[in-house]
C-alpha cells in the first residue's frame, strides 16, 4: 500500500510520526512540498518517505489520499485533482463536508472524514470517523483509539470539542506561570502540573464508564479546596461559558 498525504502542517507532521513508529504495513509514503521545512524534516527522519512538488503525482502514484489542507486550500485545489474510484480518500478538513468532497472529487471513491489530533504521534488519542469502514478503522486504531461516526451531523459534535486542544494546554501555561510567579522554578511548575493533569486525565479514562460527574464529586471534600475552585469558577460564569464557546464553534462548523 502506498499513502500519499496533500498537505503537511502539523496533522500531517503527527500522523505520518505515528504511522512510521507503528506496525503499519506500507510501501511508501509521498507527500507534498507544501510546507518545506517540515516535509524535509519528515523525509529526514523515516526513511519510507519521499517529496513531491506535483499533488497530482501523489494521487496517481498512491492508494490511500490524505487530505490535509486548509479548508481554504482545499476548496482551491481538490477540484481540479483527478482521483481514481478504487482510491481512499480520507480528509481532515474541518469544514467541508462530505457531500462537498464529493462533489468536488467527481469519481465514486470511497471518501471518509476523519479527526486526528496532535497526539497521535505517540500513538495515543481518539480518531472519530465518518462514515465507518473497517479497513479505515482498523489503520487508525493502529495509532490510536477510532471512534466510527454513522451520522456526519453528528461528527461535527466532535469537530467541536477538538477545538479545546488550545484552550486545555492554555489553562497549562496559566497554572505553570502562578508557580513561577511564586517563586517555583520553571522546569519543576511544568513538570508538575502537566504530571498532575496527565494523572487526571487517565484517571478519568479508567473511570470513562462512569458519568464525570462522580469524579468531579468524588475529587471534593466538604470545604476543601476543590470544593472551593469549582464554586468560585462556575459563579465566575467559567463552565457557562466555556459552553457558550463550544456552541460558537458548533455554529461555524454547520455553517
Amino acid at each position: 500500500m502506498k499513502l500519499g498525504f496533500i498537505g503537511t502542517g502539523k496533522i500531517t507532521s503527527a500522523v505520518l510520526t505515528g504511522i512510521c513508529s507503528s506496525n503499519i504495513s506500507y510501501k511508501k509514503i509521498i507527500i507534498s512540498r507544501r510546507n518545506k521545512s517540515i516535509a524535509q524534516k519528515l523525509k529526514k527522519k523515516f526513511k519510507k518517505i519521499t517529496i513531491s512538488s506535483d499533488n497530482q503525482e501523489i494521487i496517481n502514484s498512491c492508494d490511500w489520499i490524505f487530505l490535509s489542507v486548509t479548508p481554504t486550500v482545499g476548496e482551491k485545489i481538490i477540484k481540479n485533482l483527478k482521483f481514481r474510484s478504487n482510491q481512499t480518500i480520507i480528509s481532515f478538513i474541518s469544514t467541508i463536508s462530505l457531500a462537498q468532497l464529493k462533489k468536488a472529487i467527481k469519481v465514486k471513491a470511497k471518501i471518509i472524514r476523519a479527526i486526528p489530533l496532535p497526539p497521535i504521534s505517540l500513538k495515543k488519542g481518539p480518531v472519530p470517523i465518518c462514515p465507518p469502514d473497517k479497513k479505515v478503522k482498523d489503520f487508525f486504531n493502529k495509532i490510536g483509539t477510532t471512534v466510527e461516526i454513522k451520522n456526519e451531523k453528528s461528527s461535527i459534535n466532535f469537530w467541536t470539542t477538538s477545538g479545546m486542544m488550545a484552550p486545555f494546554y492554555e489553562l497549562l501555561r496559566i497554572m505553570t506561570d502562578w508557580l513561577v510567579k511564586r517563586g517555583v522554578k520553571r522546569d519543576n511548575a511544568q513538570k508538575y502540573i502537566t504530571s498532575l493533569f496527565l494523572a487526571l486525565s487517565e484517571d478519568a479514562v479508567v473511570n470513562s464508564k462512569k458519568d464525570l460527574k462522580y469524579l468531579v464529586k468524588e475529587s471534593q471534600t466538604p470545604k476543601g479546596l476543590n470544593e472551593q475552585g469549582v464554586s468560585e469558577l462556575t459563579k465566575l460564569g467559567f463552565y457557562r461559558q466555556l459552553e457558550k464557546t463550544l456552541n460558537s464553534i458548533h455554529k461555524r462548523l454547520s455553517n
